[in-house]
């Protein structure tokens, strides 16, 4: 199965219809959004991108964000409540998908074992890391990348996953488990 891994949209109506491209380009499966989807509820697009994302509920699985508040889970039709979720990659290891403001490389989520991937966002940079008894991965930011890295997602199939541009789709790093 593939899944199309992305974070802090921060209510962007024009990189969620980038998003949505990119998830239709690539024939994922699933999308995963890393948090900080609708920025505190008050973006001024944050009803136009929710009404973009919720066709796609039954697709999407989410993690809450330091952004996120009830008023942006109101208006989404999948839950956003989780601060970390559990999935298996299917080559061994356990992916623990998170927004990285509470759990993250030096707080980790409770059950990671060695070998695990530590998922997260709220950097906005790219990263793709082998810490001592972990690997520490973050697309970036789809909306809001920093430090000239690009506008970008993630793509997971079969234990390879890809960092691309939401440009263009263009591969910019590449992890095989």
């Amino acid at each position: 199965m593939k899944w199309l891994i992305a974070s802090d949209l921060h209510g962007s109506v024009r990189w969620c219809k980038k998003l949505l491209e990119a998830y239709d380009r690539e024939g994922a499966q699933r999308l995963l959004l890393l948090g900080d989807i609708l920025n505190h509820g008050d973006a001024a697009d944050a009803d136009a991108v929710a009404a973009l994302l919720n066709p796609l509920a039954g697709s999407i699985l989410a993690v809450r964000g330091n952004c996120d508040t009830p008023r942006d889970e109101a208006r989404l039709a999948f839950p956003i409540t989780d601060l970390c979720r559990v999935f298996p990659t299917g080559k061994g290891p356990f992916l623990f998908a998170t927004h990285g403001h509470v759990y993250n490389d030096v707080s980790l989520p409770e059950g990671m074992q060695p070998g695990d991937i530590l998922l997260q966002g709220h950097t906005h940079i790219p990263a793709t890391e082998r810490r001592s008894s972990f690997l520490r991965f973050n697309p970036g930011s789809i909306a809001q990348p920093r430090y000239g890295t690009p506008h970008g997602y993630m793509t997971m199939e079969d234990g390879l996953f890809l960092w691309k541009s939401a440009e263009d789709g263009g591969e910019y790093r590449r992890y095989a488990l």
